[in-house]
């Protein structure tokens, strides 16, 4: 792949976001092997402020390997500029011990290969609504056949 141009950028952000949840929870592969795999080795995420490098990634990645049983992820707009993606989505989230969604907005800069190479996230909690009611059909499964696959 050379850049974003001509790929959907709702599409790509939701597909990558899917892919690697889905392999880091589903498999058993060392979740250093499945970060190396979606990101480049220079990563830098920032959420909130909060600093990760690759070391810090992975060792994120790990609890939710563990805990993790459902994630979707709805995108509800995302623009593409040459390497660069910026998007708004929630993610909804079941763990075996609750559920949830989280407002994101994200700004992210892929390598040739579809890896991500930066990204900067300011996210929010979404308040459970008043009647408790879980989010709709949470499954690391991708939403629409047809997706693209990412580079393995």
């Amino acid at each position: 792949m050379s850049g974003l141009e001509g790929i959907n950028p709702k599409e790509f952000i939701a597909n990558f976001f899917t892919s690697f949840m889905g392999d880091l929870v589903r498999g058993d592969e060392d979740p250093a092997m499945v970060v190396d795999r979606y990101h480049t080795p220079d990563i830098v995420q920032v959420a909130d402020g909060n600093l990760m490098d690759r070391a810090k990634l992975i060792a994120h990645t790990r609890p939710a390997r563990k805990h993790q049983t459902g994630a979707r992820w709805e995108v509800h707009e995302a623009i593409a500029d040459g390497d660069r993606i910026a998007a708004r989505y929630t993610l909804h989230f079941q763990t075996a011990k609750r559920e949830g969604s989280v407002d994101v907005h994200f700004f992210g800069q892929f390598a040739a290969d579809g890896r991500m190479r930066r990204a900067h996230m300011l996210t929010r909690s979404v308040p459970v609504k008043a009647s408790g009611a879980a989010p709709a059909e949470v499954s690391s499964e991708p939403e629409a056949p047809g997706r693209r696959s990412l580079p393995a």
